[in-house]
């Protein structure tokens, strides 16, 4: 039987124009597990020629001259390019990353959102006018953008990821170069494609994929480059924290996470093994926010579990195009090998294996990896500790609040945590007292455009999200008129 011939219609955008780039490689079906489509390798030539036409439209009239209501416009447009092609998108999502579909449609679906909102911002921030100490000046401040920023997105939450970049920085009238991850960048070389219909001038938004030194680092070192948004992990983050010692640009970082989800013996347990399921289970655990530690007051420890158990043995594992499955693949090989020796350490470590710990029966072609849970005695094995980004939840017993407030903040990341109680003044406690940039409350993953995202210590530096976003891709500048028709008195005459 013949090989099939791989997709090999994606290319590079720059400067308003698609190009192939000076090198490609191949990208991986995650649920078969081979090659299926070949996709374009930015060089630091591509890159370098990218940020150059990001910093010509930045300052060229067809996007410098538009007003912020314009430039509002162009985004909602995107918006609506997003919703009505939101399918397709899916599909590439789908194939290139292994995330089921009914994931990928409605995440993608609800991404226009994002631009829908920041385009609607766009004309609603503001400068400042400032009552200074000195009768005879006014003052103000104005609101510029800050230039050329270079956005770095992973493969999983692509679109999403991009919105809350590419959403505010627009808004504000930067211009962007988007680095796609090499894993799975299929989306977001399509969405290129609706950048280009919405009508934005060539320049104002370019999109790269490509490797690290190659293409990563030769983005955010660019001396052309004033911001940095990057989303990953911590130890390419310091790499990028480092290369922005070249250029000095702002620079923000959303990072990973080893999020905990307590459940005192006064919640609903039904509701809250539905959310544990949801936050660890869904897209195979691969979310920032995943919470993969659940801690469980001990009077409900067995209960909770046996739920649990019962919930992730239902879960119906399959191919990720088909809309019946509810938990596709992992992304990547390496991604596998690692869960698969994480979770023997942490077996050795004396975890106790509940359900799940390995690849399941019938999917031995793809990257699959079972729903696993860990009973744990703390926070020191090896799955606990360490942000594995899949499907393997580490339950740990707690007694108390002052108990489960010290094993969850026990830990260098902080982007978020749930908390499920039947009892409104500890869930008040809890919030105040959890070092996360996220609580949920007798829930758990739920966004908005509205609501900022972000998190503490490891897990970054910087919001996402909200209103307040557009700030960041802008510096203010202070302007002084003085007011007196009298002439300025020399200065070197005494009086």
């Amino acid at each position: 039987m013949a090989t099939p011939a791989l997709r090999d219609d994606f290319r590079l955008y720059i400067d308003g124009a698609f190009v192939a780039g000076e090198a490609s490689f191949e990208s991986l079906d995650p649920a078969r597990g081979m090659p299926w489509a070949r996709m374009p390798a930015a060089s630091a030539a591509d890159v370098d020629r990218a940020v150059r036409a990001a910093h010509r439209a930045f300052d060229d009239s067809a996007w410098a001259e538009l007003t912020a209501t314009q430039r509002g416009r162009l985004l909602t447009r995107l918006g609506d390019l997003v919703a009505a092609h939101a399918p397709e998108l899916a599909e590439l999502e789908t194939r290139d990353t292994g995330k089921i579909i009914r994931e990928t449609r409605a995440q993608i679906g609800y991404v226009a959102e994002y631009y829908r909102y920041f385009g609607g911002l766009a004309d609603k921030f503001e400068g400042a006018h400032l009552p200074v100490d000195k009768p005879d000046m006014e003052a103000y401040l104005r609101r510029e953008p800050i230039g050329v920023v270079a956005a770095v997105v992973p493969w999983n939450s692509q679109l999403f990821l991009s919105a809350v970049k590419l959403g505010p920085a627009l808004a504000a009238g930067c211009t962007v170069v988007l680095k796609a991850s090499e894993d799975g960048p299929a989306p977001l070389l399509a969405f290129a494609r609706l950048v280009h219909e919405a009508g934005f001038p060539p320049g104002v938004v370019n999109i790269l994929t490509g490797f690290g030194e190659e293409c990563g680092r030769t983005l955010t070192a660019h001396k052309l480059v004033s911001r940095v948004a990057f989303t990953g992990g911590p130890s390419t983050a310091r790499h990028v924290v480092r290369n922005t010692a070249e250029n000095l640009a702002y620079t923000t970082l959303e990072l990973g996470g080893k999020s905990p989800v307590i459940v005192f013996a006064d919640a609903d347990l039904e509701s809250a093994a539905n959310a544990v399921v949801a936050g660890i289970f869904a897209a195979s655990g691969q979310s920032c926010v995943a919470g993969s530690r659940l801690f469980v007051e001990e009077s409900v420890r067995e209960k909770l579990l046996a739920i649990l158990a019962e919930k992730a043995r239902r879960i119906r594992i399959g191919d990720p195009a088909d809309a019946a499955t509810e938990m596709g693949p992992l992304a990547t090989p390496r991604q596998l090998a690692h869960i698969e020796a994480t979770v023997a350490a942490s077996l050795e470590a004396g975890a106790a294996l509940v359900t799940g710990g390995g690849r399941p029966a019938g999917f031995e072609d793809g990257l699959y990896y079972a729903p696993t849970i860990l009973a744990c005695a703390g926070n020191e094995v090896p799955c606990a500790a360490q942000e594995l980004f899949g499907p393997v939840l580490s339950v740990i017993a707690f007694e108390g609040e002052a108990d489960v407030v010290a094993k969850a903040n026990d830990s260098p990341f902080g982007l978020a945590a749930g908390v499920f109680t039947s009892n409104l003044t500890r869930a008040h406690r809890l919030i105040r007292k959890l070092r996360a940039g996220i609580v949920w409350v007798n829930t758990y993953r739920a966004v908005s455009p509205i609501v900022p995202f972000g998190g503490y210590g490891q897990s970054g530096l910087g919001r996402e999200g909200g209103a307040e976003s557009i700030r960041d891709y802008t510096r203010t500048k202070s302007v002084w008129i003085r007011t007196s028709d009298e002439p300025i008195a020399d200065p070197f005459v005494m009086r």
